[in-house]
């Protein structure tokens, strides 16, 4: 990854249209937040930017399930959203909503340049209407067989089955998902975008520029939708919620979800500059900042070919995405996670189940990160990770630690004395995990530099195993044998931070030490001088108990 010291994060708006699960964390905003603590560690200008996807078929749907509009519903969700984050330890720089009139007025303005320098073109088309609903149906509002895996339910978007992206033409026997009714074509009209006069230039951005340093998954996907050859695709919908073109007299026109969302991380950022009275230009309009963007892998299309179009046929110079960080799906108990089925474990219903447990679920789900697979998640597995990795090797060294330098040396870190050659091995061995772990989230593989810091925790435990300080050695031993195995502690402190925070400030707080900076913690030789007094030792994990797992697999009829 190219060096810079300014960073824009983005993480992918979720839609207002229900909470957060477990699918959304491990695809998108762990891996997202892992990256920016690990940024900010390393003493980065760094903003993290997300908000509310708050426009869309997926609104309007949920409303009508909910008998409400779709105010009431993005404003419900948007709250729960923002507030899980906020409870789990995610913490964005700035949290905002597509309904903002910020951004409103962002998304218009880029509408409005590109048709008055004809980058976009009116063009009256077909379009299935449902006749007893009385409007047109947009790419959720339609459902079909998938031409490709022949799958039923496939929506005139996507097959959530196989994943291919899909257009309402494309569907075998198509159904209006709002009466059931079969829909008829009627003629509208809507504006354009020509992706295919941006081909040359997607194609040297992604096929040369990026061939070797995006995921295999982006790049691939990407890719196939340059080798088929771009078509112009609609920016504009017929729907009553939504964005309206800023054109009067066209009525129940709006902008397409993929068009204006975003350009939500743009007017999100000027959002927050406003907020702290700053410039927000130096970020999206400075050639040496970082542009990395967190997706889901259903949105690699709207991310690397729709939206770098919008940006480059704007020519307002805006800098284009360094890396687009897509992971695959997570399922839940080996089926596919879903909103519409309630099929999932919501993050707000988690942190009421599991009080101050967030870095359980944290380390779950980074353990089980679907980075180059769909992966699964179940709850005897949560169980097992819990009471078998965080509490018996994390919180097992940990406690083992700190009963041994109270009971050997009134809870004083030692001056070790004379080092044999094993703990000077131990000791070397312990100053190269920040630069391995470092080296992993570098290249965005977060699930071996969560096993690289675990290993950590392994070390101490075989380490304590092997010396036996509490078999009566002379305290010329014991010093050195305490010395050694407080510095792994002082290391995990300073590591634990980037995955489970909670647990990195109940460590720091026990030891009574303050976070260093990435530099530090990799030049540092010791972590823990002698003569420091550590604090009141705090319990790190709680076991997961079979009553409690019991009660998640009721809710799921299992």
């Amino acid at each position: 990854m190219k060096k810079s010291n300014k960073y824009i994060v983005t993480a992918a708006f979720p839609y207002a249209n229900g909470p957060i699960h477990i699918g959304h964390l491990a695809g998108v905003y762990l891996p997202a937040d892992i990256f920016v603590r690990f940024l900010r560690r390393k003493n980065k200008e760094v903003i993290f930017i997300c908000g509310s996807d708050e426009h869309g078929v997926p609104i309007t749907i949920q409303a009508k399930k909910e008998n409400t509009t779709p105010k009431e519903i993005v404003n419900k969700y948007h709250f729960m959203i923002k507030d899980s984050f906020t409870n789990f330890g995610i913490h964005f720089d700035n949290y905002s909503r597509t309904s903002t009139m910020i951004h409103h007025k962002i998304s218009t303005y880029f509408f409005k340049k590109l048709y008055k320098e004809k980058k976009i073109f009116e063009k009256v088309s077909e379009q299935y209407y449902d006749n007893e609903a009385k409007q047109f149906l947009a790419d959720r509002y339609i459902s079909g067989k998938c031409p490709h895996c022949k799958k039923k339910d496939a929506y005139g978007d996507q097959c959530e089955n196989c994943g291919s992206s899909l257009s309402s033409d494309e569907l075998i026997d198509p159904r209006s998902t709002i009466s059931g009714s079969l829909p008829v074509l009627k003629k509208t009209k809507h504006w354009y975008l020509p992706l295919n006069e941006y081909q040359e230039f997607l194609e040297k951005w992604i096929l040369t520029d990026h061939k070797k340093d995006w995921k295999v998954n982006v790049y691939g996907q990407s890719k196939s939708w340059l080798d088929k050859g771009l078509q112009p695709r609609a920016i504009t919908r017929d729907l009553n919620w939504g964005i309206p073109i800023p054109f009067p007299k066209e009525i129940g026109k709006v902008l397409y979800v993929w068009f204006e969302a975003p350009i939500g991380y743009i007017s999100s950022t000027i959002e927050w500059a406003n907020r702290k009275k700053i410039d927000w230009k130096p970020y999206w309009k400075n050639k040496n900042t970082r542009l990395i963007q967190f997706i889901g892998k259903d949105n690699i299309v709207f991310h690397c070919i729709i939206f770098p179009v919008i940006l480059k046929a704007c020519n307002l110079g805006y800098i284009l995405p360094d890396k687009i960080i897509a992971n695959e799906f997570l399922h839940l108990e080996n089926h596919k996670i879903s909103t519409s089925r309630n099929w999932g474990v919501w993050l707000h219903e988690y942190l009421d189940d599991f009080p101050n447990q967030q870095d359980s679920l944290r380390y779950i789900l980074i353990a089980n990160m679907p980075e180059k697979k769909d992966n699964n998640f179940n709850w005897t597995d949560f169980q097992r990770k819990n009471n078998t990795e965080l509490v018996a090797i994390l919180g097992n060294f940990v406690n083992r630690s700190i009963t041994l330098i109270q009971k050997y040396n009134n809870g004083i870190i030692p001056n070790p004395g004379i080092l044999s050659i094993r703990d000077k091995d131990i000791l070397k061995k312990v100053r190269k995990y920040p630069e391995n772990i470092g080296n992993l989230i570098e290249s965005f593989q977060f699930r071996d530099a969560l096993v690289c810091f675990m290993d950590l925790a392994r070390l101490g435990n075989k380490y304590l195993t092997k010396e036996e300080p509490w078999k009566g050695l002379s305290n010329q031993r014991v010093k050195p044998i305490l010395y050694v195995s407080f510095q792994i502690v002082g290391m995990l402190a300073q590591l634990s931070d980037i995955f489970l925070p909670y647990t990195a400030k109940k460590l720091l707080k026990m030891l009574r030490l303050k976070a260093f900076f990435w530099k530090k913690i990799e030049n540092k030789e010791e972590i823990l001088c002698p003569g420091h007094v550590l604090g009141k030792s705090i319990l790190l994990f709680k076991k997961i108990t079979n009553e409690k797992v019991e009660k998640q697999l009721k809710k799921l009829n299992i």
